[in-house]
Parts: structure tokens; C-alpha cells; sequence
């Protein structure tokens, strides 16, 4: 990516302030059990914010709770529970939040356990607790290689090798996406009939969109002004606003309320001259599960049981 050599791109969890409109979404439409061998399956939680947070070891110390962030491009440790465990210090950094960049402590994390699946040799940002709203972030640079799961209906997660976790044809929708700093991005939706470029962002409760997406939806409803909170503790002004519909293949996501900003990780993966949002939590449990497998370059959905059409249906953009 241009211009970053010296920064690291860290999409972080993000907190709206006030609370969004309550219009809920929904779906319009025109399981097998998993018992994989070697699946990692831990239980979910829900945090205040509807993300998703998991047991996760640092060395032979935890559970702590970590927030599931797939908008995040590293795992995040609180400064306290670096300072509880006496993790050695790493070089600063500065990383990007959706409101600019910031230079952070970091810290050297020998071995993190998620389940019975090990990652080791991290150097992670570290940052406020009261911020995070967890001891700390499980980014995609821990999930590379890996198919995640995320089950809303019996709140568990799945971690495991994509031929191991889930066929493609045990999901309704199945997207192929392209990958641009390790962040796989749908490439083909569409938003009240312009084309908008998505990533999924389980670390955000709400859906972001970027200002060129605002321009092209400009004459549609009202504005309500608002805060976001990153998880650096930085602030950045959003307006609130709402479409119709959210489509990608035949499936389509109603009443989607989207918090327009200059989210600086759009113009770091250079998604800030087209259309292009984060999709968030408030969203995306509208889905009975999703995966996101970062191997094969693939999206997946699974529809409510009130949803029923032939499967499988894939749509490749």
C-alpha cells in the first residue's frame, strides 16, 4: 500500500455514540453438524456492544476474554494484562484506527492459545482496556491460512484448515472475494443500486461507510449526526443514515443503517475514492452464521431456517 511502509494498517473495534436508529434489519431471498477433526470450537460470548468475544490463552495464563475482529489486520493486547503478565516490551508503532493513526507501546507475546491451536511469535499493539471493551483483539494476522466460523444461533466459533471446517455447500451464499493487506473484500454488492466494495468487520457493532458511498446515496433520508469511538480512544464525526437494501448475489440485507466517516483504514487499503463500507455486527447477525476463509478467498453466508431456497448457490465476483 502506498505511502505505509512505516504503518501498520490496524482496523479496529468501534463504538457508535448515541445509539443508532431502531429499524432492525432483515433479509430478502429471490446444517449439517461439524465435528471436524482438529476444529478449534470455543464458546461466544456477546459483549455491550453485540460483538463476539472468545476464551483465549497467553501462554499457560487465561482464559482471557479477546474480541473476534476481522476488520483488524493484528491481535491487540490490553495494557493491562501485558502489565499483569510482564510481557516484555516491544518497539513502538504507529497504527491506523478508523480515526487516523496513532503510535502505541507494543509487546512481545511468545505463544497465544486459542482452544488447542497455538500462534506464536507475536509482537502485539497494546491499548486501553476501557477502550478495547476486552483484554484484548484476535486480528487476521492469528486467523491467516485459517476458515472462521461464527455461529449466531448457538453463539459458538469455529476455528480450523478449510477442507476440515464446514463444505462450501453446507452454506446458502458462498462469495468470492479479492484480498488487499490481508483483508478479504467483496468486491461486487451492491447498496441501493450502487456498486460498493465490503468487508466484514465482526469487531464493529455497527456498519461504516466511507464518503464516496455517502455521496453516491446523498439524496436519500435524513442525517443524524454522531461520534465514533475507536478503539484507540480516538473520536472521528459520523452522520448516521439508512438504505433500503444491501445485495449480493440474491440475497439482500433491509434497512441498513450506515455511520458515514472519514474512516482512515478506506483510504489506507485504497477504498476511499469508490463506494465501500465495513459491515458490522448489527448487520451481519442477521444471518444464522457466516465464515470467512482466508485461504480460498471466500465469504460465506448462512440464511436464517425461515429462509429457504435450493442450495448451494455461489456467486464468484
Amino acid at each position: 500500500m502506498h505511502g505505509l511502509a512505516h504503518i501498520l494498517p490496524l482496523m479496529l473495534a468501534n463504538t457508535v455514540l448515541p445509539t443508532a436508529p431502531a429499524v432492525d434489519p432483515g433479509i430478502q431471498v429471490a446444517e449439517p453438524e461439524m465435528h471436524a477433526t482438529g476444529t478449534e470450537i470455543v464458546g461466544g460470548e456477546e459483549d455491550r456492544y453485540d460483538r463476539m468475544t472468545l476464551p483465549v490463552h497467553i501462554g499457560e495464563h487465561g482464559p482471557f476474554r479477546f474480541l473476534l475482529d476481522t476488520g483488524s489486520q493484528s491481535t491487540v493486547l490490553s495494557t493491562a494484562l501485558a502489565d499483569q503478565l510482564a510481557l516484555p516490551p516491544g518497539q513502538s508503532r504507529t497504527i491506523i484506527s478508523i480515526a487516523g493513526p496513532k503510535e502505541v507501546r507494543t509487546a512481545e507475546v511468545e505463544r497465544i492459545l486459542l482452544g488447542k491451536r497455538s500462534y506464536f511469535g507475536l509482537e502485539a499493539p497494546l491499548l486501553e482496556r476501557n477502550h478495547i471493551g476486552a483484554d484484548g483483539i484476535l486480528g487476521i494476522d492469528s486467523l491467516q491460512g485459517q476458515r472462521v466460523l461464527v455461529d449466531f444461533r448457538d453463539n459458538f466459533i469455529a476455528v480450523n484448515d478449510t477442507e476440515k471446517l464446514a463444505a462450501d455447500r453446507d452454506f446458502d451464499i458462498v462469495v468470492r472475494a479479492r484480498r488487499r493487506g490481508g483483508q478479504l473484500i467483496m468486491t461486487h454488492a451492491d447498496i441501493d443500486g450502487k456498486r460498493t466494495r465490503v468487508i466484514i468487520d465482526t469487531g464493529s457493532d455497527i456498519t461504516i461507510g466511507n464518503r464516496a458511498l455517502q455521496r453516491a446515496l446523498s439524496r436519500r433520508g435524513a442525517i443524524i449526526e454522531t461520534v465514533l469511538q475507536s478503539a484507540t480512544g480516538q473520536r472521528l464525526p459520523a452522520q448516521m443514515g439508512f438504505a433500503e437494501r444491501l445485495s449480493f448475489g440474491e440475497v439482500s440485507i433491509t434497512n441498513v443503517a450506515i455511520a458515514f466517516a472519514d474512516a482512515a483504514p478506506f483510504k489506507a487499503l485504497e477504498l476511499d475514492k469508490r463506494p465501500a463500507l465495513m459491515l458490522g455486527m448489527r448487520e451481519l447477525r442477521v444471518f444464522r452464521r457466516i465464515a470467512i476463509d482466508f485461504s480460498k478467498r471466500k465469504v460465506l453466508f448462512d440464511l436464517p431456517p425461515e429462509f429457504e431456497f435450493e442450495k448451494p448457490r455461489g456467486f464468484a465476483f
